[in-house]
Parts: C-alpha cells; structure tokens; sequence
C-alpha cells in the first residue's frame, strides 16, 4: 500500500512538470545552441497557400555570434517584420534556427555583445 502510494506521488510529480515544461517551454529550444543577431533589412516573401489564402513571411540572413564570439551566417523567417536593429536570441539546431526572442544588449555574453555593437572589430 505504501509502495503503491509513493510511486503514485512520484508520477504524478514527475507528470506535472512535464505538463509545465510544455505549457511555458518552447519544446524547439531544447538542444540548441544559440547565437546573437542584430535584425537587418527582411526579404518580404508573398504567397498562396494549398487552398488559395494570401500569406507572407519576412526572410533574414544576418551574421550571428555565440557566446565565445564565433560567427555563422544565419537564414531564418518570421511571420512579421522584426523590428529593424533589434537584437534576438536564435536557436540553432542542425538543420537551421528553430526558434528566436528578442532580447536587450545587456542580456548578451560580454564578448558577443562588442562584436554586434562595434562593426568595426567583426571579423
């Protein structure tokens, strides 16, 4: 009965994390790695859906930065044009950016941050 009661508890714990984990989580930041960009100018791209609806995307290709400094150029879409010199956060995983939020420069590792905000030292 004890044994049954415990395990019961430890489920249900184990149960209501996970629930939380997916209601406040992004599951597509799991497993990244992530770099820094300011936004540029987007490439608007207008289209039809299978069944005939109007959509359009915003399409950016920007030089991002980890946290050590290392650069990687980026191509990722929006469903709205991001805010021009704005900073994000990108999650990169193998195939591309799954995922990005905006972020301010003082949220940026030290490193990363000199290498966004000075054009100069950009390698």
């Amino acid at each position: 009965m004890k044994k049954t009661t415990v395990i019961t508890i430890i489920v249900v714990g184990i149960a209501a994390v996970l629930l939380m984990l997916m209601q406040n989580g992004n599951m597509n930041r799991l497993g990244t790695e992530s770099y820094y960009v300011q936004v540029n100018e987007g490439k608007k791209i207008e289209g039809n859906t299978s069944t005939g609806e109007k959509y359009k995307t915003y399409e950016y290709t920007v030089q991002g930065y980890d946290k050590h400094g290392s650069v990687k150029t980026l191509t990722f879409t929006a469903a709205k044009e991001l805010r021009k010199e704005a900073y994000l956060r990108l999650y990169v995983k193998t195939k591309g950016v799954s995922s990005y939020q905006e972020v301010h420069l003082d949220d940026i590792p030290e490193k990363t941050r000199m290498l966004l905000s000075n054009p100069s030292s950009k390698e």
